[in-house]
């Protein structure tokens, strides 16, 4: 019976977490909505608002690595172009050393 019931609220929430999320659902949306949606009708029965809830920490969630990531590339660029500038001035210092010889 258990079973027949998540199924049940999967399809009553999961169209409703498609039309929440627009056109353009992410798939963080779609899998936090699934798992709100078990939890919340586990928890309390209430698989629609766990499917909304879901969707909202899924598209948290996946928003926070995005940022994280583009950190990571701002830093990895960051370092690539300091990394570059010290090369130049090792090579102008060389440049330097070797044209007073």
């Amino acid at each position: 019976m258990n079973t027949k019931l998540v199924a049940a609220s999967l399809m009553l929430s999961l169209p409703l977490a498609f039309a929440s999320a627009g056109a353009s659902a992410k798939p963080s949306c779609l899998k936090g909505a699934a798992v709100g949606a078990v939890g919340g009708h586990f928890v309390g029965k209430h698989p629609v608002i766990g499917a909304a809830v879901g969707c909202a920490v899924g598209r948290h969630m996946s928003k926070k690595q995005e940022r994280q990531q583009q950190q990571a590339q701002a830093n990895a660029q960051a370092q690539a172009n300091a990394q570059a500038q010290a090369n130049a001035q090792a090579q102008a210092r060389n440049q330097q050393i070797n044209g007073r010889r």
